[in-house]
């Protein structure tokens, strides 16, 4: 089967009440889609062909396509004059390329089905049965989309402030040898150990569910230069000098910038050390940060061989630090502040309506 140009399918579109009404007959004549294939698969589009039998090509007009998240299977499939939703395409040679942000969504699994059509003269038309449901998933946010993502953030990003610790707070228990076993602490309570990264922020982000890393924050007020005394996360606090975690044989990933429903907006960024596990699977699917000349989270070394630190003043910094942390290392100290769990980005859902910090693909 030949390439075709890239094709938008478009909804059909239906008037109810007062306007002009499509209908369909059955065609049991016509060829119904056979052995459907699904590839080149991105976020938002994907690459789908189809074998039909040769005798009954030349009366196909048209390709019904109805398309369903996995999660609505009980879904019937679409009648045509009563839902204008589905995908109606040009019949065009196979296979042909679908895309479109408006019903794609990043890391979704779909289940989909083909009827072949014939436009009769007087506008409505002639269908196959349906074939048989295939099933196939989205995938991540490509590069291209994380760069647009990142242009988006350094646009709200603002001036840079001095900081020099990063802190990362929990309940009491947490930090106890004698506490209950944390998946994210080991048995004697001496590391703190990476965990998987959770579902929180944009839904296409390529680190949700696979990157493991320790969160961190290192944000500080504009009116003491320290770490703030609020906390939705507890009243406890770790906190370890910056150039421990970031320094010179630390890489630097721009991860995701999101918000959820509120005028806050977070931007995760990711410290690697140089070549290990997670510093090359950061490689292959982030965006990386030039260590001194960042908008979000800079070191710079200094002429005395010092480094300096700063992070952005206009956005909420969530830093994931790839490897295990010896609480040695640091302190631990209780805050005086609120735990404040509106501010919890634990599986938070991104606003998918933000025009700050949504791209032109699937949410």
């Amino acid at each position: 089967m030949a390439d075709s140009p890239l094709l938008d399918l478009k909804s059909r579109q239906q008037c109810n009440s007062g306007g002009l009404e499509s209908s369909v007959d059955s065609g049991d004549e016509l060829p119904i889609p056979q052995h459907i294939s699904i590839s080149h698969i991105t976020c938002d589009s994907f690459k789908i062909g189809w074998d039909l039998e040769e005798n009954s090509r030349d009366r196909i007009t048209h390709y019904f396509i109805d398309l369903n998240k996995k999660e609505n299977a009980g879904s019937n499939k679409f009648k045509h004059k009563d839902v204008p939703t589905k995908l109606v395409a040009k019949a065009v040679r196979l296979p042909m390329t679908v895309r479109g942000h408006w019903f794609l969504s990043p890391r979704t699994q779909y289940t989909l089905s083909v009827q072949t059509a014939a436009k009769r003269p007087d506008g409505d038309y002639t269908v196959s049965k349906w074939s048989n449901s295939v099933e196939f998933g989205t995938a991540d946010y490509s590069s291209v989309h994380l760069t647009q993502l990142l242009q988006k953030a350094e646009a709200l990003a603002g001036r840079m402030l001095p900081f020099n610790v990063f802190y990362r707070n929990h309940q009491r228990a947490y930090f106890e040898e004698k506490g209950p076993l944390f998946s994210s602490r080991d048995a004697a309570c001496s590391r703190m150990l990476p965990c998987v990264k959770d579902d929180s922020g944009s839904h296409g982000s390529p680190i949700s569910g696979k990157l493991e890393g320790i969160f961190f924050s290192c944000n500080t007020e504009f009116n003491t230069g320290k770490p703030p005394q609020d906390s939705p996360y507890g009243p406890y606090r770790f906190q370890i000098q910056a150039d421990l975690l970031f320094n010179q044989n630390t890489n630097l990933y721009f991860g995701d910038f999101y918000c959820m429903y509120t005028s806050y907006h977070y931007v995760i960024v990711v410290l690697a050390p140089d070549g290990s596990k997670w510093d090359l699977f950061c490689k292959e699917r982030l965006p990386s940060l030039e260590r001194s000349s960042n908008r979000f989270l800079s070191c710079t070394k200094m002429e005395d061989g010092s480094l300096h630190f700063q992070h952005a003043q206009d956005v909420i910094l969530e830093v994931i630090f790839t490897e295990p942390v010896d609480l040695g290392l640091g302190t631990v100290t209780q805050i005086n502040g609120h735990q404040l769990m509106s501010l919890s980005t634990t599986n938070a859902k991104k606003d998918p309506s933000c025009k700050v910090c949504n791209i032109s693909v699937g949410r």
